[in-house]
């Protein structure tokens, strides 16, 4: 599968972000770049002129930064909100218990379907994820026609940093179910 072009393409850049990610510095060989500038070195070398940024209605502040960044960059960018089509939960037959707060309410629903159809009407080049809930950022990429990556995993309770859980006491009780 390594020999289709596009997917060479792609593995090159792969690789040669990765390379360049880290240098050698004081005798060590260390990580010099933070996973957005990897981002931008990555869509430079695949030729990547549209980007989209799927994100978290609760990330906002750290999406409009991402775009802020990506524009800088010389970066063509669309976005698009996860709240997108303003349509209740139980329209998408998610039963009424599991709306976040009063189940008589209204309680947007996340639409990663319309935020990936948004992005491909837009013809991106390459969709990141900010902050998708689990779940809602595997159907965005499911639907996306552009490859996707992720910028920011959400975990709400440790502020985005997962991998807090794997290596604090404080966290292990609540790992396992």
């Amino acid at each position: 599968m390594y020999t289709n072009e596009y997917t060479r393409k792609l593995y090159l850049a792969s690789s040669m972000t990765e390379k360049r990610a880290y240098e050698v510095v004081r005798g060590r060989l260390m990580p010099v770049y933070p996973r957005i500038r990897e981002i931008i070195e990555f869509c430079k070398m695949i030729d990547a002129k549209r980007l989209g940024v799927a994100f978290c209605t609760g990330l906002h502040d750290e999406a409009a930064r991402v775009v802020t960044v990506l524009e800088e960059s010389e970066f063509t960018v669309a976005s698009v909100r996860c709240k997108c089509g303003a349509i209740d939960k139980t329209n998408l037959s998610v039963p009424r218990e599991y709306k976040i707060r009063d189940p008589d309410k209204f309680d947007p629903a996340c639409n990663p379907i319309a935020q990936a159809h948004i992005l491909n009407e837009a013809k991106t080049d390459l969709n990141i994820i900010v902050g998708l809930c689990v779940g809602h950022d595997i159907l965005f990429t499911m639907h996306s026609k552009a490859p996707v990556t992720t910028l920011i995993v959400k975990d709400r309770l440790l502020g985005h940093n997962p991998l807090i859980a794997l290596y604090s006491n404080y966290h292990k009780n609540i790992i396992k179910p």
